[in-house]
């Protein structure tokens, strides 16, 4: 059985090769997560539609898990992540924020993001 740390890892691995797929795979189908303008999203087609804006960017990330707090199949996490991508006008940009996220263990091993507040760190 994996740690819910692997939810980060899977999210880093799937948002850094594009595979929008493989990131809704990663929540629950009623989980709630933010857009681009920090507004709450719920649902897997909300959550798809939101994460295709971040990969429309070609963005880069890079997180770190800062806890991993475990509560038989709950698990609240914490980290930190840096994103870069080309702005509109061509220029790198970077933005990093601290992210609070709830998991669930579901029964075949894998952990779920159930809430994902990548905002809500700071």
């Amino acid at each position: 059985m994996e740690e819910p740390e692997q939810a980060h890892r899977l999210f880093v691995e799937a948002f850094n090769s594009g595979n929008l797929d493989a990131l809704v795979a990663l929540y629950e189908p009623e989980a709630i997560t933010f857009n681009k303008a920090n507004q709450p999203v719920k649902g897997s087609a909300q959550i798809r539609e939101a994460l295709s804006g971040f990969l429309s960017m070609k963005p880069h990330i890079t997180l770190t898990t800062r806890d991993a707090l475990r509560n038989g199949e709950l698990a609240l996490l914490r980290s930190q992540w840096e994103m870069t991508f080309t702005g509109p006008d061509g220029k790198p940009v970077q933005i990093a924020h601290r992210s609070t996220e709830v998991v669930r263990l579901q029964k075949d091993g894998r952990w779920l993001y159930v809430i994902d507040n990548p905002f809500g760190g700071d």
